[in-house]
């Protein structure tokens, strides 16, 4: 089955790009897509997605409220953020994300992981 990705970013234009790139090959299908810190709560315990694709940076609130609030009751979470800083990647792993990714280089590795995940959800 395909891979089940709520998608929170608050650019509605990069949101879209990764919407299409994800679901261009037809093992990913974007469930949600939120731009703000309670949204992506809810829909991450609400809906059924094996990942969240999270930016930092968002409408209201951040990506690390998104995380300290979720706990351990998240679905693998993905951060994509164009503030690739070492200090917000060691934060955002502490907080228990899965993947830190740059937005501005590293879409090759976000394809990647998907396709990995995609691989353990199909066999789990």
């Amino acid at each position: 089955r395909a891979l089940r990705v709520l998608l929170v970013e608050d650019s509605p234009r990069i949101a879209t790009m990764l919407r299409d790139m994800l679901e261009s090959d037809g093992g990913v299908r974007v469930v949600e897509v939120v731009s703000d810190e309670q949204s992506a709560i809810r829909q991450a315990q609400l809906a059924e997605v094996d990942v969240m694709i999270l930016d930092l940076q968002l409408a209201k609130g951040t990506g690390f409220g998104v995380l300290s609030q979720l706990r351990d009751k998240r679905p693998v979470t993905v951060v994509l953020t164009n503030y690739a800083l070492p200090e917000y990647r060691r934060r955002a792993l502490a907080l228990g994300a899965e993947y830190f990714l740059d937005k501005s280089k590293d879409l090759e590795k976000l394809q990647s992981i998907m396709t990995d995940l995609r691989g353990q959800v199909g066999n789990g």
